[in-house]
C-alpha cells in the first residue's frame, strides 16, 4: 500500500461534516431542488451578500444579475437536455444535481481532496442509480444524466474523466477509472448521424481503466482486466485480460489467472447489438439537424420496435 492516511484538523472537520449534512438533509427532503442547488451555490461561491442586495429590488449589473440567476439550475440548460431520446420526468432533476455537482467543481473547495471527495459521494447517492460505499471521484468528472450510472463499492474515478449515461453504463466494485478517461453507452449512425444508438457498457469488478483510453458503447469489460493507455476499445474484454492499442486487443492474460481466463484468441469480439436498449420517440416531436445538411433524403429519427 503505497498510501498513508490523512486527516483534517478538528475543527475544519466539523464544518465539513457539517455542510455536507445539511446539503444531503435538504436534498432528501421535499424541498425544491432547484432551491436547494441555488443556496448553497450561492454560499460557496461566497455572493449571499450580492444575492441578498439583488434580492431587495437594489440595482444591480447585467453581469452580476446573471452570475446570480445562474446559481439556480432553472436558468440553466445541460448539452443533455436537448437529447430527444431523454425521460423528461427522470432527468429534470438530475439536470440540477449536475449543475451542483459541476459547479461546485469551479470552486476552490473542489482540489480540497478530503472535503470534496465526501461531497461527490453525497451527490452520487442522490444522483447515480446506485452509489456504492467509498465512491472516489476526482474533479472534472462529467455524466450526460448521471441517474443511467451504477457504481459499485471502493470504486476510484480520477481527474477529467466523462461517463456517458445516454444509455446505462454500470461499473463494479473496485474499478480504477485513470485521468481523461471517456466512456460512452450511445453511438451514431455513420452515414445520419441524427441516429442514434443507445446501449449498457459494463466495467467489471476490480478492472482498470488508464489514461486516456476510451471504452465504446455497448462494450464489456470484464473483471480484474486492464485497458491500456490511450487504447479504444471496441470489442468486449475477457476478465484477467490486457488490452491495448487502438483499435484496442488482448495481448496478455494478468500472471496467476492463465488457468480462469478465456484465451487470447476469444477476445475482441464486438457484441454491442446484444446490449442496445430501444427506445421510442414521440411521433409529434419536433425534429431538427443543427447542420441542416441535404444528404439526398430525408433524415429520419431513429426509432426502435
Amino acid at each position: 500500500m503505497t498510501k498513508v492516511h490523512v486527516s483534517l484538523p478538528e475543527d475544519a472537520e466539523d464544518g465539513v461534516q457539517a455542510f455536507i449534512d445539511e446539503v444531503d438533509d435538504r436534498l432528501a427532503s421535499d424541498e425544491d431542488t432547484c432551491t436547494v442547488v441555488r443556496d448553497t451555490l450561492i454560499d460557496l461561491f461566497g455572493d449571499r451578500e450580492a444575492w441578498e442586495r439583488w434580492q431587495s429590488g437594489k440595482p444591480v449589473s447585467p453581469a452580476t444579475r446573471v452570475r446570480l440567476q445562474g446559481y439556480d439550475p432553472c436558468n440553466a440548460t445541460l448539452e443533455a437536455e436537448y437529447y430527444a431520446d431523454k425521460d423528461d420526468a427522470t432527468f429534470e432533476r438530475s439536470k440540477h444535481l449536475q449543475w451542483l455537482w459541476r459547479q461546485f467543481d469551479a470552486t476552490p473547495m473542489a482540489d480540497n481532496v478530503e472535503f470534496a471527495l465526501r461531497f461527490r459521494q453525497m451527490l452520487a447517492t442522490h444522483l447515480f442509480e446506485e452509489a456504492g460505499d467509498n465512491l472516489r471521484i476526482f474533479k472534472g468528472v462529467t455524466f450526460s444524466y448521471g441517474h443511467n450510472i451504477s457504481v459499485g463499492d471502493n470504486t476510484v474515478i480520477h481527474d477529467d474523466v466523462h461517463l456517458d449515461d445516454r444509455g446505462k453504463l454500470t461499473l463494479g466494485d473496485r474499478v480504477s477509472i485513470s485521468d481523461s478517461v471517456h466512456i460512452y453507452s450511445h453511438a451514431h449512425d455513420t452515414v445520419d448521424q441524427t441516429e442514434v444508438r443507445n446501449y449498457h457498457t459494463t466495467i467489471g469488478d476490480d478492472a482498470r481503466i488508464t489514461y486516456d483510453a476510451m471504452v465504446n458503447a455497448g462494450v464489456s469489460v470484464g473483471k480484474n482486466a486492464i485497458v491500456g493507455a490511450r487504447s479504444v476499445v471496441q470489442g468486449d474484454v475477457p476478465a484477467h485480460h490486457i488490452a491495448v492499442g487502438s483499435p484496442a486487443k488482448s495481448v496478455k492474460i494478468k500472471p496467476g489467472f492463465e488457468d480462469v481466463a478465456e484465451p487470447l484468441d476469444a477476445a475482441d469480439e464486438r457484441r454491442a447489438d446484444e446490449r442496445e436498449l430501444p427506445y421510442t420517440l414521440p411521433d409529434d416531436i419536433d425534429v431538427f439537424d443543427e447542420f441542416d445538411r441535404d444528404l439526398g433524403g430525408p433524415i429520419q429519427p431513429h426509432r426502435t420496435e
